[in-house]
């Protein structure tokens, strides 16, 4: 049986209305699978989600490009990148959420913003205190709150 990507799931949330990909009973098993390591169909996954290039995404998850090819060499993330990139896959949930589906969050966060000095959400959420920002964003803009 083919396991289901993290934005499989994030995809299927938003179809449900739900606000988090981490609701049980997927809970456990994304954290699982984050501290083994997400393998690299989860990387190709959201590069296609997101409509960045490996490289673009690579960066997002702090890798190398030498980095890049050792993981594809290996077929595995390590943890933080699988940590990392689970945390963009719930920013890509909650934008789609937000603003209307997969497309008007793709455009979302890979446009500057002013709210985050001009630098891309994906950008700004290269950190967990800037993930934060992102969602208290999102969530003003789903009840209306422009700011």
């Amino acid at each position: 049986m083919k396991q289901k990507t993290i934005y499989e799931i994030a995809l299927e949330k938003f179809a449900a209305s739900e606000e988090s990909v981490l609701r049980e009973p997927e809970a456990a098993y994304i954290i699982d699978r984050v501290r083994n390591g997400l393998p690299m169909a989860e990387f190709h996954a959201a590069r296609d989600m997101l409509g960045l290039s490996e490289e673009r995404l690579a960066a997002l998850l702090g890798m190398s490009r030498a980095t890049l090819h050792r993981r594809k060499k290996s077929g595995h993330l390590d943890r933080a990148e699988s940590d990392r990139l689970v945390r963009y896959a719930r920013l890509f949930t909650r934008a789609s959420a937000a603003l209307g589906g997969p497309e008007g969050a793709r455009s979302w966060l890979t446009a500057p913003a002013l709210a985050f000095h001009g630098e891309w959400p994906l950008d700004y959420a290269d950190t967990e205190i800037g993930a934060r920002e992102v969602e208290a964003l999102l969530g003003r803009l789903e009840h209306g709150v422009f700011s």
